[in-house]
């Protein structure tokens, strides 16, 4: 491809989720600091991102892209709202693999849905998510967990993000623009934080300082790393930018991961990341090679590594 105008803000992407998905869990490991909480922060961050993206856009008003704006928004945030618990009881090192086959649910909801056909690269790579979903499921019972359900947890946020991508596009086939949704998305977020508050009983009144300045700084790389990926998407190929990103953020989560927090996955486990990590490229590419547009938005990962 001749303009690589996307290179710079996909390596951003990749750096600011990738130390973001290592050093989310923080605040609540060091300073046990609710989740709730870092939702909320995470939500009001979220609003940074937006304001740089709404310039020289102007929000379409039609019911049909806040339907649509609400459901993406609804569904990412909701999404979020879980995987900050789900990070609490478990591995990012695992988590952040397994909420990245999301597309393999955006892809099933075509085919049932919308009839579409299932592409070979895709069908491979339904099926290594698949694959990946069982083996996660015996490393979770042979060492590479910490206490509570975190596998049906961020099973919970792959299949919440899943559903958020298919009705992004969805709402791209209305035309409506990529600067809306991702308002909507916003919206969403901050629609979340009474009931953030209503799952804490309130704000926390004896949390130290470092708590909420550790959470902002993390959850800043999140909601940036969203803005990075509108960037890169609109200066190059969807078919390359998405892959790329969908793969290089999740393994820079996992070797971080296990640098800092100096523990191994199980063979089970690191064949589970090998397959998620590989599957989910393949049916991202799949897919945008399959409908190029010239740019897409992001979901609240924040596909994460996610969806995007």
């Amino acid at each position: 491809m001749s303009d690589r105008r996307w290179i710079p803000y996909a390596g951003l992407l990749v750096l600011f989720w990738g130390v973001w998905g290592a050093f989310s869990s923080a605040p609540t490991t060091l300073y046990d600091y609710p989740d709730e909480m870092v939702y909320i922060l995470w939500a009001i961050t979220m609003l940074i991102p937006a304001y740089f993206a709404m310039r020289g856009h102007k929000l379409d008003r039609r019911p049909i892209a806040a339907g649509y704006g609400l459901i993406v928004g609804l569904t990412g945030a909701g999404g979020q709202l879980v995987l900050f618990q789900a990070l609490t009881i478990g591995p990012a090192y695992l988590i952040f693999p397994l909420i990245a086959i999301s597309p393999a649910i955006t892809v099933l909801m075509a085919v049932l849905i919308l009839r579409e056909r299932i592409r070979t690269l895709a069908t491979v790579g339904v099926v290594a998510a698949l694959a990946s979903i069982v083996l996660f499921s015996v490393s979770s019972g042979s060492g590479d967990t910490g206490s509570g359900p975190w596998l049906i947890l961020a099973l919970i946020v792959m299949i919440a993000w899943g559903v958020q991508a298919f009705f992004m596009k969805k709402a791209a086939t209305v035309g409506v623009n990529d600067a809306t949704t991702f308002a909507w998305m916003t919206v969403s977020g901050l629609l979340l934080i009474p009931v953030a508050l209503v799952m804490m009983g309130g704000f926390p009144g004896d949390a130290p300082w470092q708590a909420p300045a550790l959470t902002l700084g993390t959850q800043l790389l999140n909601a940036v790393g969203a803005l990075f990926l509108v960037m890169a998407l609109s200066r190059g190929k969807a078919a390359i930018v998405a892959p790329v990103t969908n793969a290089l953020a999740p393994v820079l989560t996992i070797v971080l991961s296990l640098a800092v927090y100096q523990t191994l996955p199980s063979i089970y486990g690191f064949i589970g990341i090998v397959l998620a990590i590989g599957g989910s490229t393949l049916m991202v590419y799949a897919d945008e090679s399959g409908g190029e547009s010239p740019t897409a938005t992001p979901p609240t990962v924040a596909a994460g590594p996610p969806s995007s």
